[in-house]
C-alpha cells in the first residue's frame, strides 16, 4: 500500500507541476492588441496585478513539487517524522496559496469581464476577446490543480500521521 501511496504522490506532483506550468504559460504569454480609436491597445497579464501574482505563484509552487519530486526519484527516505512535518506544512501552504491567488486573480478577472462604472474600468471581454478567455481557461486549470493539491496534501498527512501511535499522544508506534 505504501508503494501505491508514493505512485499516487508522484503522479499527482507531476500533474500539479504540468497545470501549474500551462497556467503560468497561459497567463505569461497572452496579450491581445486591437485598435480603439485609431491608438493600438495592448492588454497583457501586468495590467492586472492579480494575475501577476498567480504567474509568479504558479512558478514558484511548482518549482517546490519539482524539488519534492527530486527527493522521491533519489528515494530520500525519511526516517524521522521532521522532514515529514516540514513537507506536510507545505504542502498545505502550497494548496491555500494556489487556491487564494487563483480567487483573487478570478476576482479581479471579474472586474474585467463586468466592469465599473465607478472605477471607471471599462469591459474589456467586448474588446479583448481572446486575452479573456485565455485568462479563463487559465483560472480553471489552477483551480483544478488547487484541488489536485489538497488531495496531495491528505496523503502527506497521511504519511505524517501513520507513523504515530493511536492509543498514546505524539508518540511514534515503534516506542509504544
Amino acid at each position: 500500500m505504501v508503494m501505491k501511496l508514493r505512485e499516487t504522490e508522484v503522479i499527482l506532483r507531476l500533474c500539479i507541476v504540468f497545470l501549474l506550468l500551462l497556467t503560468a504559460c497561459l497567463v505569461g504569454l497572452d496579450s491581445q492588441t486591437k485598435e480603439i480609436a485609431y491608438i493600438h491597445k495592448k492588454v497583457s497579464f501586468r495590467y492586472l496585478i492579480a494575475l501577476e501574482a498567480e504567474l509568479y505563484i504558479d512558478v514558484g509552487v511548482a518549482a517546490y513539487n519539482l524539488v519534492q519530486l527530486g527527493l522521491h526519484w533519489h528515494n530520500v527516505e525519511q526516517k524521522t517524522s521532521n522532514p515529514k512535518w516540514f513537507s506536510y506544512l507545505l504542502d498545505q501552504t502550497a494548496a491555500y496559496v494556489v487556491f487564494a491567488g487563483t480567487t483573487a486573480a478570478a476576482q479581479h478577472s471579474m472586474l474585467v469581464v463586468t466592469g465599473s462604472q465607478e472605477l471607471q474600468w471599462m469591459k474589456w471581454c467586448y474588446k479583448f476577446t481572446r486575452f479573456c478567455f485565455q485568462m479563463g481557461s487559465a483560472i480553471i486549470l489552477n483551480y483544478i490543480a488547487a484541488a489536485l493539491m489538497v488531495l496531495l496534501s491528505f496523503i502527506s498527512a497521511f504519511n505524517l500521521f501513520r507513523l504515530y501511535s493511536p492509543k498514546r499522544f505524539f508518540r511514534f508506534k515503534s516506542s509504544s
